[in-house]
């Protein structure tokens, strides 16, 4: 069982008929503790009826929540979800909230310390408070996970490339790879130099870039590895990427082969796609029998 820190944004994604429990770094680790891992959330939310019942939500899944901050100034996080046709989903993200304002504490500081992996995203950054924190708790850590979420107007260059430096895994999707290379002058035109060019660029071991349903790349220790996706309809795609990360993670950090840790991982992602909302009950075997269903 591995110890994994999860830091940012807790918060509702409501849907035009009704509204569910979300925020990339949570939705990263519901899946981790749901694949077996001691998992610490650190967030906070505002006073009131939408952050109990968001806190007790994440009680109910296994996550510790000692290191969520209630905040009387400031709201519960909530993001405003549209789909498209094709279930793909843009987002309206209110600010400012709870989460933007996450205070360093003595406790938030021990469990970075005492964890084994810790995992942190761009849009926890787009606030001097939050990201004040951020920056301080990575020099705590033993294995930095960066998750890019670029959601405009909340991030910078500049507080992009300070987080890659500071990575030891950086994980995108296919545009944000294209569009964070060619902001730090890549010049090239493939998926697989423009990563390798940030690798060079940040000096950094380990990156994965999601495609969507044509699945995603690792490298890994110099070597790149491959899965191609899975057919499935897709429902909506909120927290699937998510999922994706939190899935990779856990096999990684139990020493799985990255060729079937990326394998696992880009089924959860699918599966978590064909069903509604970010974080459905996956069981193992399920899983399993999708991967290799004869």
């Amino acid at each position: 069982m591995s110890k994994v820190v999860c830091f940012g944004e807790v918060l509702w994604d409501v849907f035009p008929t009704h509204k569910k429990i979300g925020g990339a770094p949570l939705n990263v680790a519901n899946r981790l503790q749901a694949l077996g891992n001691n998992v610490t959330m650190i967030s906070a939310i505002g006073q009131g009826k939408s952050g109990s019942e968001l806190l007790k939500y994440i009680k109910d899944v296994g996550i510790d929540t000692s290191c969520i901050q209630v905040h009387n100034e400031y709201k519960t996080g909530k993001v405003k979800v549209m789909l498209n046709d094709k279930g793909s989903a843009s987002y309206d993200i209110k600010y400012p909230r709870a989460w933007d304002k996450i205070r360093l504490t003595e406790i938030n500081k021990g469990a970075v310390k005492n964890s084994d992996a810790f995992v942190f995203g761009s849009l926890a950054a787009r606030d001097e408070s939050s990201r004040s924190t951020l920056y301080k708790l990575i020099e705590l850590a033993k294995y930095k996970i960066f998750d890019l979420n670029l959601r405009l107007p909340y991030y910078t260059k500049e507080v992009l490339v300070h987080l890659m430096n500071k990575a030891d895994f950086i994980k995108f999707n296919d545009d944000e790879l294209y569009e964070v290379s060619k902001s730090m002058g890549s010049k090239y035109n493939s998926l697989e130099q423009n990563l390798m060019y940030i690798a060079d660029k940040t000096n950094t071991k380990h990156i994965c870039v999601t495609k969507g349903h044509h699945g995603a790349v690792l490298l890994y220790n110099d070597k790149l590895y491959y899965n191609s996706g899975f057919i499935i309809k897709v429902i909506d795609t909120v927290g699937a990427g998510d999922s994706f990360l939190g899935s990779l993670i856990s096999l990684l950090l139990h020493k799985v082969s990255p060729q079937e840790a990326i394998d696992f991982a880009c089924a959860v992602g699918a599966m978590v796609a064909q069903n509604e909302g970010a974080n459905p009950v996956l069981l193992r075997s399920d899983i399993d029998a999708f991967i290799n269903p004869y």
